[in-house]
């Protein structure tokens, strides 16, 4: 009955879904915390800025996101990452493209964060004679991590499923897979269901962690 996945590598693409989970994980969580360093900021422009960003970027369709780093950056404009082959820029590109989305989700939760911090502790630690930079890295940022380890978990539940869009400029990942195994074999029903256990592997254990280190974690008010 399943004697169809001696024909696929269904683990190489799993892999390529995990590859891409974890590399736009790191970049959408260093620009949005950048991004919510901008709309917490005193610079009127920098607040502005990482406004506009965000209300913009994530009411885009992530399609439309990965459809332009591919056809508007790369054919039209020629940008390729650093890498020379078609595989590679691909990848890279539909990392580009996630990072920049979900970082507005990240952002966003690690703002709520923020506010969640008593503004007494930023005030002490300006009287004390330290920066902005210095109040948010040192003081406000990693109480605001802890208070939204839960919320950033679901940012990543949903970018691990949505790296199945990169699947729209040949990124070679599970929904990739997919769409040749059903194009090629009879058992639409079984592959969906080999598909969807396997993003049920991959995103089960990452709620259930994040889940028991955000309680680990938790200030306590």
């Amino acid at each position: 009955m399943f004697d169809f996945l001696d024909r696929y590598d269904l683990l190489g693409a799993f892999w390529g879904t995990v590859q891409l989970t974890v590399l736009s994980a790191i970049g959408s969580l260093i620009w949005g915390t950048v991004l919510a360093a901008m709309r917490v900021g005193p610079v009127p422009v920098m607040r502005g800025f990482g406004t506009a960003y965000v209300n913009i970027v994530r009411n885009i369709p992530l399609t439309v996101i990965i459809l332009f780093t591919s056809l508007g950056l790369n054919q039209t404009l020629g940008v390729n990452l650093g890498a020379s082959d078609f595989v590679t820029i691909n990848f890279r590109l539909a990392v580009l493209g996630l990072s920049a989305y979900t970082a507005t989700f990240v952002c966003e939760a690690l703002r709520a964060g923020i506010n969640t911090v008593p503004a007494g502790q930023a005030e002490a630690a300006r009287a004390l004679g330290l920066t902005f930079t210095q109040v948010l890295t040192l003081v406000i940022l990693p109480q605001a991590f802890r208070a939204v380890m839960i919320p950033l978990a679901n940012v990543l539940i949903a970018l691990t499923k949505n790296t199945t869009v990169a699947a729209a400029i040949g990124v070679a990942e599970a929904a990739l897979l997919m769409k040749k195994m059903i194009e090629n074999e009879a058992q639409f029903l079984l592959i969906s269901a080999v598909i969807g256990f396997g993003f049920v592997c991959l995103v089960l254990p990452t709620g259930l962690i994040f889940g028991w280190v955000g309680k680990k974690l938790a200030v306590k008010r």
